[in-house]
């Protein structure tokens, strides 16, 4: 079984050609937590198939975190799958991919960078109060496509010098919370400028904090746009592995475009011999 390994800002997947390998779907989740233990195996935020898309797109996109569950999209995975499909001829220079929560739409900007239109926001609540351990914490709640990816969007002053022990006991918890039936990617950010700010993101499926997340820049970026807090135009996002460029078009409250622009990286490819996994 022939594997890619590559990063999008940090955000790292392991990608495997579906319309070759031709594995069954069902095998997946397993391939998935095999392959990205990161001490037992290759190590991955996640892993992406690419396979025969059902409808009018270029190819489909089944992305699964670490721990094998299925995920709706993810934009840094999307971001890197459009390079990988460009470079093997699976699409052009722009492309669209089917994912579970809607047509992803992406182009090449130059042969690292590429920009992706995210799924439109469905869900949007920008005042959202949440109790845990006596102290409530404001909070936007956001879901990207149909059905959602669910993101909560928390302000976190001194994000950058935060003690991360606590912060990441508060992600979970947050994560985890009543008020998010299926659970949410909790973003911590902090304004740090004119259009630029810090984020970190706790990821659903990882368990952890990641590098980056594309979805979850997107979200916070929206919810910050629509409460004017940025323009909405190259807003700049720094994280612990790179920098992502969001773009956010829209009407009043509706946004009509969410784009995603940023670095990708390919680390590896080869052949999987691990033995821990059974075929």
């Amino acid at each position: 079984m022939r594997f890619t390994k590559m990063n999008g800002a940090g955000n790292d997947f392991i990608i495997l050609n579906n319309l070759e390998e031709r594995l069954a779907p069902e095998a997946l989740p397993n391939i998935a937590r095999v392959l990205c233990d990161r001490h037992l195996s290759i190590g991955a935020d996640g892993l992406m198939a690419v396979d025969r898309a059902e409808g009018n797109a270029d190819f489909k996109m089944r992305f699964y975190n670490s721990d094998g569950s299925a995920g709706e999209m993810c934009g840094n995975g999307a971001r890197c799958i459009c390079r990988y499909g460009c470079e093997h001829g699976l699409a052009g220079e722009r492309q669209t991919i089917e994912t579970p929560a809607g047509i992803v739409t992406g182009e090449r900007i130059d042969r690292r960078n590429y920009r992706v239109r995210l799924n439109s926001p469905t869900t949007v609540r920008l005042h959202e109060h949440v109790e845990l351990d006596g102290k409530t914490w404001e909070l936007a709640y956001i879901e990207l496509g149909c059905p959602g990816l669910p993101h909560a969007a928390v302000e976190y002053p001194g994000l950058a010098q935060a003690d991360g022990r606590a912060l990441f006991d508060l992600g979970r918890a947050l994560r985890y919370h009543p008020s998010f039936p299926k659970g949410a990617n909790i973003n911590f950010f902090e304004l740090t400028g004119p259009d630029t700010l810090w984020e970190r993101t706790f990821e659903r499926g990882v368990e952890d904090f990641t590098y980056a997340c594309g979805t979850g820049t997107g979200s916070v970026v929206t919810a910050l746009t629509l409460m004017g807090r940025v323009s909405g135009r190259g807003v700049r996002v720094h994280m612990a592995g790179g920098t992502l460029v969001i773009d956010v078009g829209h009407d009043g409250g509706a946004v009509q475009n969410l784009y995603l622009t940023g670095p990708t990286n390919v680390v590896a490819s080869g052949e999987v011999l691990d033995e821990e996994l059974a075929l």
